[in-house]
């Protein structure tokens, strides 16, 4: 037999179906929202680190050690995916590294800069800001410098004010 019940029972299904159609999208584009920033944020701790230990190995290097110190910051890059959210390497590899200084300048840099595609949705919103380049990609940029010597071997703290600091 049909009663009032079972009809009151169909309809609250229909409303929960009906509930999550509209629930999903926008959960959906909150999970995009939330997953490109983290993308970008491990390509710069990832990046930071490989600057930051290119620079301590750039203050022991000399002229002709350039490329193996390039080589290994490059090495240090790869724990970074080859999936263009990550880093765009489908049209030709964007890694730039760039050295400057060695043993005997007083500071020595590092600056790495790669692109990574945004993903759906979000690249149309970076686009309209202007935060996209001119292939529609996010530039992502690291710089890390260091000092070569430490200051009191130039001469700013005596080297008896440098022990007495640790005694």
């Amino acid at each position: 037999m049909w009663s009032m019940s079972s009809a009151f029972k169909k309809g609250q299904r229909g409303q929960a179906t009906i509930e999550a159609a509209f629930a999903l999208p926008v959960l959906m584009v909150l999970v995009l929202l939330l997953l490109q920033p983290g993308i970008v944020l491990y390509d710069r701790v990832v990046m930071a680190g490989a600057a930051a230990e290119g620079c301590r190995l750039l203050t022991t290097a000399s002229d002709s050690d350039a490329q193996h110190c390039h080589d290994y910051v490059m090495r240090r890059l790869s724990a970074v995916p080859q999936a263009d959210i990550f880093h765009v390497h489908s049209t030709g590899c964007t890694w730039d590294v760039q050295l400057e200084g060695d043993e005997v300048a007083r500071t020595v840099t590092v600056r790495i800069t790669t692109e990574a595609k945004p993903l759906p949705l979000i690249d149309c919103t970076l686009g309209l800001l202007g935060l996209c380049n001119e292939r529609g990609n996010v530039v992502i940029e690291v710089e890390a410098t260091s000092a070569t010597q430490p200051d009191w071997v130039d001469g700013q703290v005596s080297p008896d004010d440098w022990i007495r600091q640790w005694v």
